[in-house]
C-alpha cells in the first residue's frame, strides 16, 4: 500500500510557527504532525506500506530530509512531489500522479485522528468522516443505512447532512483516482475555483464503484496555534500510557510533572510546574514558570512565564511576566 500526504500549504493561520517550517512538521507531543499522521495510517494498515509520497511546497532540502526520514522510520519508500500552485485538493493529490496505483491512502497533514479499527482492503474505496455542527466549510458525504455514500457535496451552502470528509481517504485501485483527476484537470472542470476531490469521487461512484463512510473516534485539528495546542494536549491523553514520554535524562530541581506530559532529552526544569498536557522540545530549560496546556518547542530558555493554551517556538528566550503567548523560532523577549 501506499500512502500520499498533500501538505504544500503555506500554513498561514499557525504564523509566526509556519515561518521556518511548513505546519506538518510543527511538532506535537514531540513529534511532527506529519509523522503522527503517517504512523497512525501505517497502524491502521498493519504496518505493510510500500511508499509514502509528500506533496510539498519548495521547503527545501533539509526539510525534504526530513520526510524522506519520516517514511524510512516505517519500512517504506519516501518520495517528494511538488506543488508549485494552489489549485484544489485534486490538484495536489495529482502532482503525485506517479505514485498513484495500487491500494493507497490520501491523507492531508493538518488533522490527526485516532481511530480502533483495521482497515478494509476490501472496499473500492473509504472516506473518513466526521460529524459537525455546520458542515458548510467542509467536502460533506451522504450515506444509505448500510455506510455506503450516495452524494458528494463540496462546501455546499445547504448541507443535507452533518457528515464532514476529515481529509483522509483509502482507494482499493488509486489508478481509477488518478485518472478521474486528470479528466477533471484536461477538461478544466473546477468546483469553487479549484479541483476538487469531492468531484472526482462523485464521477468514480456515478461509475459503480462504492464507497463506505467510516467514522474516527477523534478528529484533531492543526489549523491555528490554539486548536493545535488542544490537540497535542488531547493527543497526549490518547498516549499517556505509552513508555518514554519523559526522557531518563531530564533534570529537574524543585520541579513538579502533571502527567501527560512529552519531555524531551537534556531539558531542565527548575523551580517549575509544568502540565498537564504539556510538551516540551529537546535542549530546553524551563525556570520560575507554570505551564500547562502548551507546546515549547526545542532549545528554548523560558524564565518567569505563566502560561495556557500556547506555543512557544525553537531558539526562544524568555523573561515574561504571565500571560497567553504565541511567539516565533528564533525570538528573544526580556
Amino acid at each position: 500500500m501506499r500512502i500520499i500526504v498533500p501538505m504544500a500549504g503555506m500554513g498561514k493561520r499557525m504564523r509566526p510557527h509556519t515561518l521556518t517550517v511548513p505546519k506538518p512538521l510543527v511538532h506535537v507531543a514531540g513529534k511532527p504532525i506529519v509523522e503522527h499522521l503517517v504512523n497512525d495510517i501505517a497502524s491502521l494498515a498493519d504496518g505493510k506500506v510500500e511508499e509514502v509520497a509528500f506533496i510539498i511546497g519548495r521547503f527545501g532540502k533539509a526539510v525534504e530530509k526530513q520526510l524522506l526520514e519520516v517514511a524510512e522510520h516505517i519500512g517504506a519508500k519516501g518520495s517528494i512531489y511538488y506543488q508549485d500552485e494552489a489549485l484544489g485538493t485534486a490538484h495536489a493529490i495529482y502532482m503525485a500522479e506517479k505514485s498513484l496505483q495500487g491500494p493507497c491512502v490520501v491523507a492531508f497533514a493538518d488533522t490527526l485522528f485516532h481511530a480502533d479499527f483495521k482497515l478494509d482492503v476490501d472496499a473500492d474505496g473509504i472516506i473518513w468522516t466526521n460529524h459537525v455542527d455546520d458542515p458548510r466549510a467542509f467536502g460533506v458525504v451522504n450515506k444509505d443505512a448500510n455506510g455506503f455514500i450516495t452524494e458528494f457535496e463540496e462546501k455546499p451552502e445547504v448541507p443535507r447532512s452533518n457528515e464532514a470528509i476529515i481529509g483522509i481517504y483509502y482507494f482499493r485501485e488509486a489508478d481509477i483516482l488518478r485518472n478521474e483527476i486528470k479528466y477533471l484537470l484536461d477538461n478544466k472542470i473546477m468546483g469553487k475555483g479549484e479541483y476538487q476531490i469531492t468531484d472526482a469521487l462523485e464521477n468514480m461512484k456515478n461509475k459503480g464503484l462504492k464507497f463506505k463512510s467510516q467514522s474516527v473516534n477523534e478528529w484533531m485539528d492543526c489549523g491555528n496555534y490554539k486548536v493545535t495546542a488542544e490537540t497535542n494536549g488531547r493527543y497526549l491523553d490518547l498516549i499517556k500510557n505509552r513508555p518514554n514520554l519523559v526522557a531518563d535524562d531530564v533534570q529537574t530541581e524543585n520541579a513538579v510533572i502533571i502527567p501527560p506530559c512529552y519531555i524531551g532529552k537534556n531539558v531542565v526544569l527548575r523551580n517549575a510546574i509544568v502540565g498537564p498536557r504539556v510538551s516540551i522540545g529537546p535542549g530546553t530549560q524551563i525556570h520560575n514558570s507554570v505551564i500547562s496546556d502548551s507546546i515549547v518547542q526545542g532549545q528554548s530558555v523560558v524564565d518567569g512565564l505563566v502560561a495556557k493554551n500556547s506555543i512557544i517556538g525553537n531558539h526562544v528566550k524568555i523573561n515574561l511576566k504571565p500571560t497567553e503567548l504565541s511567539l516565533g523560532d528564533y525570538n528573544e523577549m526580556y
